[in-house]
């Protein structure tokens, strides 16, 4: 096709942050406004060499650009594989398709496999914005997916991705749905499943919403972003690694409709299951143990949704071959001391160290969810995982197989520590009845978690313990002082995160 000078514009980048989002900004008087008609919001379809995407654009009035320049976001300079000087196309989106498909799931028609297909494909390859992809998600939530349906979106989401193969009868993997502060299992079990031989390739994620991903804990330890080659070469030396999933494009539908699905306060059952399957697919997983907290103010509330949800989950993945055991958890508070990537990372390392201070409700927890690895593996009876898994970390063996991975995958870190810090105390005395999950998630992040890697929470209580006034019931720990006042702020505005019962 033959293009008009008036539809080429000279690319600027303006290091504007949209996250994975497309963004053009244009003059409202440049050539291409004026012949094409755009308005701001409108869909624009962007070209330069062989790269092509779909940006949302919005137009500006002021002296921010020339009239023959268009400004791009970082993630559509990054796309379009841009250089200073390069000029790009603008013209308008071509309609998309698959959207009459999420309208027809609207008004209430089932969405068969080769539909979920075209919408995946089409929201992973940016045809859709995230209004779209808020039709879809709610589409998809008000009328509660059928199994078939959870299935195919599943397959969709693995389809859509690279897909890692291993050349092993037993694959073990584990996952946490989530909504726990701390919880940071993964690189414990990891270490004791590998020290056993076990082949555990865990490829984890970054926060979204929270205050630390596993990626973002394990970052402060040793490298997490390695291409699928050295992936293979640190399992293949190790057994096993702890990387950033995100750098080899699994499923990476997942991460583009959490986003928005937490935005709109949405986490629907079936695209939970989805999403938790779909990348233990794409990984490669045979054997996958998911580790599930209950509580008040945990994802999953109560027993009744942990047994409808667990049944799905084991179902959905017996469909996709893969060998699963859900473990319920308790819910009701953080596991670990640790709220924030570097906070989280000294409490494992406490752990698979042994030191005599180590948070025991981290190493309980890790030792079942190891356990039942081992037993649903072939490596422990069963009843006997949980005591295979506490040898192999009591007598060292855990704790030198993570330093050997944390090696292979580019040397290992010290965590760093954070500049400012405060404490909180208890206004009066009684014993801890009650933790706010999500108020203290929320806390961390306002004390600057998870970019700044040493920010965060560091408890000093748990449920039961009995506190005197004045006594110490978490810290705050910032890389800025205004972080910490944001922090503090909040903490004072919301004295009830942690509860106290009269004595």
């Amino acid at each position: 096709m033959t293009v008009h000078a008036s539809h080429r514009l000279l690319a600027r980048r303006l290091g504007i942050d949209t996250h994975s989002e497309n963004v053009v900004f244009m003059r409202k008087d440049c050539p291409v406004c004026r012949s094409e008609g755009f308005a701001s919001h409108n869909r624009v379809a962007l070209a330069a060499a062989d790269r092509h995407v779909i940006a949302t654009l919005y137009q500006v009035e002021s002296s921010l650009l020339d009239r023959d320049e268009a400004g791009l976001s970082d993630a559509t300079w990054l796309n379009l594989g841009l250089h200073a000087g390069d000029h790009i196309t603008v013209r308008h989106a071509p309609p998309v398709s698959s959207l009459s498909l999420v309208r027809g799931r609207i008004f209430g028609h089932s969405l068969e496999d080769v539909a979920l297909r075209e919408i995946i494909s089409d929201i992973v390859a940016g045809r859709y914005s995230p209004i779209e992809i808020s039709s879809f998600i709610t589409a998809c939530a008000a009328k509660p997916l059928s199994l078939n349906e959870i299935c195919g979106l599943t397959g969709a989401m693995v389809e859509v991705g690279e897909r890692l193969i291993w050349d092993k009868p037993i694959v073990a993997d584990k996952h946490s749905v989530g909504g726990l502060p701390g919880n940071r299992t993964t690189p414990i079990v990891v270490a004791i499943a590998t020290a056993l031989g076990l082949t555990m390739p865990k490829t984890s994620s970054r926060a979204i919403t929270s205050p630390a991903g596993t990626a973002d804990a394990m970052e402060t330890m040793a490298p997490v972003i390695l291409d699928e080659r050295k992936i293979r070469e640190v399992v293949d030396r190790e057994g096993g690694c702890i990387v950033w999933g995100g750098a080899i494009r699994l499923s990476p539908a997942d991460d583009i409709l959490i986003r928005v699905e937490r935005a709109l306060d949405i986490d629907s059952h079936g695209q939970m299951i989805a999403s938790v399957l779909s990348k233990k697919i794409a990984a490669g997983a045979t054997h996958l143990v998911i580790d599930m907290p209950v509580g008040p103010t945990a994802k999953v509330r109560d027993a009744e949704t942990a047994a409808i949800l667990s049944a799905d989950l084991l179902s959905v993945a017996s469909r996709f071959g893969i060998q699963a055991r859900v473990v319920l958890g308790d819910g009701r508070q953080p596991v670990g001391r640790g709220i924030g990537p570097a906070l989280e990372a000294r409490d494992v390392l406490a752990v698979l160290k042994g030191d005599k201070d180590a948070p025991q409700d981290l190493r309980d927890r890790a030792l079942v969810l190891a356990g039942a690895v081992l037993e649903l593996c072939g490596q422990a009876a069963t009843g006997n995982g949980k005591a295979r898994a506490a040898a192999v970390l009591d007598d060292g063996r855990a704790w030198a197989k993570f330093e050997r991975i944390c090696a292979a995958q580019g040397g290992m870190r010290v965590p760093p520590i954070s500049r400012y810090r405060r404490d909180v105390t208890a206004m009066a005395d009684g014993e801890v009845s009650n933790i706010d999950n999500r108020r203290l998630a929320r806390l961390a992040k306002l004390a600057g978690a998870p970019e700044d890697k040493a920010a965060g929470i560091e408890l000093r209580v748990r449920l039961g313990d009995k506190v005197s006034r004045g006594d110490r019931l978490f810290t705050l720990h910032a890389d800025a002082d205004g972080e910490l006042a944001y922090a503090t702020s909040y903490a004072d505005m919301n004295a009830d995160i942690i509860q106290l019962a009269g004595t």
